[in-house]
């Protein structure tokens, strides 16, 4: 057994980056300032995309989304319950209603046929989400909200780097992704707002920062106007030079990273292939490239004779960290007594969510490491 911890997710943190956090500390400008700007523009030439907003995280960019759109009681947004809270919060906190979609037992993501079937006139938003490092079947999902005039965001925070059918993720449409620490890059903090709508980025740079007419950081004067008045009332939620440096120095370094987590992905699959209790998630039939975010398996609870929660216990005192993506959404104590939602809602999202764990994956991962889970794992189940 190993002697120190593995932990579940680490991020990768060089000396490049530490020195640029280290020189943004000297500069003298550490709120929004010249390395948000070079963030910004180094993030739109990495992914092809026309205007990028960043922000202290994604669920601030959630939350001046919901208010950009104007969404509220009466109004409904589509999307799945295996995800992360945040989005069906933000809708949940301005009155909307979240409604729930199921997603395809392998792959875990929502499909066009389904997004579909969900629409109501009350639909004002879809907001489908990339999966593990899995990609979307993105346009077929476009065509949908485009035939309904319904607004489609992807949410990206498992898929920087990744493609859909030779099209970067976030390089046409609306999406949103994350930095915080587990994910392909970090700012420690941080989100980014991603679209080719320019007047809707605008009004996106505008309620970031208190819903000022202009930037937290004048490209121009370098500086802020003193003359900027309330447009209308915003957030605050700028994100300080120091992640924004950090950011910039870890995107440098994104081609290389994700190929180490192809790496351990791919020895991850390889060592645990012949493991009949661990089911790995499917990968879809169309062109796509994977983020290899996360390393997700499914644990079959009947063959085992134990729960997914006494299996992570398990893997915890064999000094080994495991995740949760994710604890379903609709039977989270609010949505089952606000919502009425309950068991056998959502079949495929509900089987996943009782068996869903993600092992560590990290580029700094070392093959000890790999071999040290596979070890816990074996010596678990012959137990």
């Amino acid at each position: 057994m190993r002697d120190s911890f593995l932990p579940f997710s680490r991020p990768s943190i060089t000396e490049g980056d530490i020195s640029a956090v280290e020189k943004t500390l000297r500069s003298g400008w550490i709120t929004t300032g010249p390395a948000n700007a070079l963030f910004e523009q180094k993030f739109k030439d990495c992914i092809h995309c026309c205007e990028a907003v960043c922000m202290t995280s994604e669920t601030a960019v959630m939350q001046c989304l919901v208010h950009a759109l104007g969404l509220g009681p009466g109004d409904e947004v589509i999307t799945p319950s295996m995800t992360w809270v945040s989005m069906v919060n933000m809708t949940a906190l301005c009155g909307a209603k979240p409604v729930f979609v199921d997603c395809d037992k392998e792959t875990l993501m929502i499909s066009p046929e389904a997004v579909e079937q969900a629409i109501t006139p009350r639909t004002k938003l879809i907001v489908p989400v990339h999966f593990a490092g899995g990609i979307l079947n993105v346009g077929p999902l476009r065509e949908v909200a485009r035939k309904h005039g319904i607004m489609l965001v992807e949410d990206a925070a498992h898929a920087l780097g990744g493609e859909w059918n030779h099209e970067k993720v976030g390089s046409s449409g609306t999406a949103m992704f994350s930095f915080h620490p587990i994910k392909n890059i970090t700012t420690g903090e941080g989100g980014m707002f991603v679209t080719d709508d320019t007047a809707l980025a605008n009004r996106m740079r505008s309620l970031k920062f208190h819903g000022l007419g202009m930037d937290a950081y004048d490209r121009q004067t370098h500086g802020r106007a003193p003359q900027a008045q309330v447009i209308e009332p915003g957030y605050k939620f700028n994100l300080p030079d120091m992640l924004a440096a950090l950011g910039v120095s870890q995107l440098e370094r994104l081609e290389e990273m994700n190929a180490r987590r192809k790496a351990v992905f791919d020895a991850y699959y390889e060592k645990l292939s012949g493991i009949e209790e661990l089911i790995p998630l499917g990968l879809p039939s169309y062109c796509f490239k994977h983020a290899y975010h996360l390393f997700a398996v499914r644990l079959d609870i009947d063959k085992v004779g134990m729960s997914r929660d006494d299996f992570m216990k398990e893997l915890k005192a064999r000094n080994i960290g495991s995740g949760l993506h994710f604890r379903c959404v609709h039977l989270q104590k609010y949505y089952r007594e606000s919502m009425g939602c309950r068991p056998g809602m959502l079949p495929a999202t509900e089987w996943n969510s009782d068996r869903l764990l993600s092992l560590p994956m990290f580029p700094d991962m070392t093959e000890k490491d790999i071999d040290d889970v596979v070890w816990a794992i074996k010596d678990i189940l012959k137990k």
